[in-house]
């Protein structure tokens, strides 16, 4: 289906790339509507079966019908050739490798002709939609269609980081783009386009899941200092298919989590590799959208694969660059050259094999954090949700509640159970750095704001509020989902009316409904009752609960809308039960703050997506103050 220059270029370059080429050129003229030029090293097509190259329907890659239902290259059809000739004029060039000579074909008249040419194909398409120039107006400027060409190359070229890709765009007899992407690793053709702010802020994503059904994700994600306001730079591969799809590209967002402020949007490329018979690829015309035979499945494996990469403790990857947007400052902090613990498609072990689990992170954070007196029923006995929303309400029964005077024991006592131990953790850190913990020891207060700490690598500035947040949020959200959802039934049931869909949905997933705590009974045709919610939720609107959950359901992702809704009260419980701003805190209080970050998962972001800490390196500090010049 040709709309634009753009569908010519993605079809011409997925037939180079299943030729078996390890070069690819593209050259566009005025966008495309012009000239295209595509140019591989491939295969080569015999002078025999090149009619059959522009006859509609016709295509070498399918043979039998097992084939079809386990398609393993980028066409299958046999149509993109026979449709761009119908639009525009096609010559096409192809010597095999066993060829002595080449041979070209013309598009309109099918004459096949000798030709001088190296081994491999060219395709040459000039004056796009010149016979229908009803489709030509519609068509954008030539640096919009160009551009469109460019994002369609960088696509493909991802995709396939063995094959070495070029790209030129001329206007008016003027070379106004070139790109060269050699063949290498994809890792480094990922961080390529990505560009330099998330090569200085990435975590690679690598793991396998089995051998029986091939299934792995391999790519890389931005962290949230490098998340985008739109969604441009996000890239999702199947079987190296660049496709959309709303399921896969939700659960990576929920991987984030809490930790994209506002409405930041996460960078990514993802390679998804699995059975091609698990995955029907013939269901769009472009062929950007599939349908799996298991997506609930293969929507959890990559949520869990990128909420694992994410999910490392207190690292050298979240320190921000403070000075990267100063004059005069033109290099960003240094990031330690250990970003990538894995890499992609390189001889070290994946990061995901190193890294502990979230249970044994869990365990240890238990062990060391536990709640507030005030929240002591949790998880050890039913949910006492009347208590939630008192403690709500009231911020000082939480046992910290603001105060200006320090009470050295209190988040000692809260955080690491004893003052002696933060102690000896003080005593550790006059300790050589290779001892030293990843977010150092506290050194003093900034207005009662901000926690001074000094590392291996420098000045750490903690925002005390923001970090304490994140400890008790993460540890309410951990001890309540230890336990069954407690429900709380309806005095009166709330009806409403529904659609059939919603209605058969019901009759269906009514287990499911009921394990995320909800009880929805059918009325009538088109009547719904909610006759109980979870009991966390019990102050929220039931006839809203139920639509969010039916309408998340039938995306695959019922328990997310009632866990975003749970949350939102976790987290203003956690905000209410942090140390308040202007408050002094002792060295051990301090020092206990960071040992709680440190044993916790996502702490260097706040339940908001702010930032909880920054680091400022000794290499920075050298060069405001000059020293050795």
């Amino acid at each position: 289906m040709v709309e634009r220059p753009a569908s010519v270029v993605k079809e011409l370059l997925e037939n180079a790339v299943d030729a078996g080429s390890t070069r690819i050129d593209l050259r566009i003229e005025e966008g495309g509507v012009g000239r295209i030029r595509v140019t591989d090293n491939g295969a080569g097509i015999a002078p025999d079966q090149m009619p059959l190259a522009l006859l509609r329907h016709a295509t070498s890659k399918i043979s039998s019908i097992e084939e079809l239902e386990r398609v393993a290259t980028l066409g299958f059809r046999g149509e993109a050739l026979a449709a761009i000739a119908s639009v525009a004029q096609l010559q096409l060039t192809s010597r095999p490798w066993q060829q002595p000579i080449a041979n070209m074909i013309d598009g309109r008249s099918g004459l096949i002709t000798p030709a001088a040419g190296p081994p491999g194909t060219v395709v040459d398409i000039s004056d796009l939609f010149g016979a229908t120039p009803a489709r030509r107006k519609f068509l954008k400027g030539s640096s919009t269609e160009a551009a469109h060409c460019l994002d369609a190359w960088r696509r493909i070229a991802l995709a396939h980081p063995q094959i070495q890709f070029n790209f030129e765009a001329w206007s008016d007899g003027i070379r106004r783009r070139q790109e060269r992407w050699p063949a290498d690793g994809a890792l480094e053709r990922a961080l390529t386009c990505l560009g330099d702010e998330v090569r200085a802020a990435h975590r690679v994503v690598d793991r396998q899941l089995g051998a029986a059904n091939g299934l792995c994700l391999h790519g890389v994600v931005g962290l949230p200092e490098a998340s985008r306001p739109r969604a441009d730079q996000q890239f999702l591969f199947v079987n190296g298919r660049c496709v959309r799809d709303r399921t896969l590209g939700f659960a990576v967002k929920q991987a984030y989590g809490e930790s994209l402020h506002g409405d930041r949007q996460p960078v990514f490329i993802l390679m998804l590799s699995l059975d091609p018979a698990l995955v029907d690829v013939n269901v769009h015309p472009a062929k950007t959208e599939v349908r799996f035979r298991d997506p609930t499945a293969l929507r959890s494996f990559v949520y869990h694969v990128v909420a694992d990469a994410l999910r490392d403790a207190i690292g050298p990857m979240s320190a921000h660059r403070l000075l990267a947007n100063e004059p005069g400052h033109a290099t960003p902090l240094n990031v330690s050259s250990s970003l990538s613990l894995a890499r992609w498609g390189g001889e070290s072990a994946p990061a995901w094999q190193n890294r502990p689990s979230q249970g044994a992170l869990d365990a240890a954070w238990h062990a060391q954090t536990p709640l507030p007196a005030g929240f002591s029923g949790l998880g050890r006995g039913s949910l006492k949700t009347p208590n939630l929303e008192a403690h709500v309400e009231k911020p000082a029964e939480l046992g910290l509640e603001h105060r200006h005077v320090a009470e050295p024991d209190l988040i000692g006592n809260t955080l690491l159970g004893s003052p002696g131990a933060v102690q000896e953790a003080l005593a550790g850190g006059t300790q050589h750095n290779a001892t030293m913990p990843k977010l150092g020891h506290a050194i003093g207060q900034l207005h009662g704001l901000y926690i001074l700490a000094q590392n291996s690598e420098g000045l750490l500035l903690v925002d005390m509020h923001a970090a304490h947040e994140r400890i008790v949020f993460e540890q309410l959200k951990s001890q309540y989902s230890q336990q069954n959802v407690a429900v709380q039934p309806l005095l009166v049931p709330a009806t409403f009316q529904a659609n059939e869909v919603d209605v058969a949905l019901v009759e269906e997933s009514a287990s499911a409904l009921h394990a995320l705590g909800l009880e929805i009974a059918v009325m009538g045709p088109n009547t719904l009752a909610v006759r109980a919610i979870p009991a966390l939720l019990s102050n929220g609107d039931p006839v809203q609960l139920a639509r969010d959950a039916l309408v998340a359901m039938r995306e695959g992702d019922a328990a997310e809308a009632l866990t975003k809704r749970r949350d939102t009260i976790l987290a203003s419980i956690a905000c209410h039960g942090a140390v308040r701003a202007h408050r002094s805190l002792s060295l051990s209080e301090m020092e206990a703050l960071l040992r709680a970050m440190e044993a916790t998962p996502g702490a260097d972001r706040c339940n908001h997506g702010r930032p909880t800490w920054m680091v400022l390196s000794l290499a920075d500090l050298d060069r405001r103050f000059m020293r050795g010049r």
